[in-house]
C-alpha cells in the first residue's frame, strides 16, 4: 500500500473527496500515529511526575501497562480484520475507576 493516503474512487468527485469522507492510511502510518500518541502520553505522565509527588511503583506499573497496550496495538496492526475479532479481551476488574478516568473513558466512547 502506498505511504500516501489512498483515495476511494467512489467518494472522489473531480479529484476531490467530499468533506467528511474517509481515506485509508497505510499500516506504517497507523503505527506512526500510535507511537506518537504513546510518546505524548509518556511525556504527560513524565510532566506530572516531575511536578507532583508520585509513588515510584505507581509510575513503573503505569508505564508497564502502557507498554503492554502499545504491544497489543502494534500487534493488531498486522492482523487481518477477521483475526482481530478473535483476539481475547481480558475481563474487567470490579473496581470503580477514578472519576477523571471514567469521564475520559466516556469521552472515548462518544468519539468512537
Amino acid at each position: 500500500m502506498s505511504p500516501k493516503l489512498a483515495l476511494d474512487p467512489l467518494l472522489t468527485v473531480r479529484g476531490k473527496q467530499p468533506k467528511g469522507a474517509y481515506s485509508m492510511i497505510s499500516r506504517d502510518e497507523a503505527k506512526q500515529i500510535i507511537l506518537e500518541s504513546f510518546e505524548e502520553q509518556a511525556l504527560v505522565i513524565g510532566g506530572l511526575v516531575a511536578v507532583h509527588k508520585v509513588d515510584d511503583d505507581l509510575v513503573w506499573r503505569l508505564m508497564k501497562s502502557f507498554d503492554v497496550i502499545l504491544g497489543k496495538a502494534i500487534k493488531r496492526l498486522h492482523l487481518e480484520p477477521s483475526e482481530q475479532d478473535k483476539e481475547a479481551t481480558p475481563g474487567r476488574v470490579n473496581a470503580k475507576p477514578h472519576p477523571a478516568i471514567e469521564e475520559f473513558l466516556l469521552k472515548l466512547e462518544r468519539e468512537s
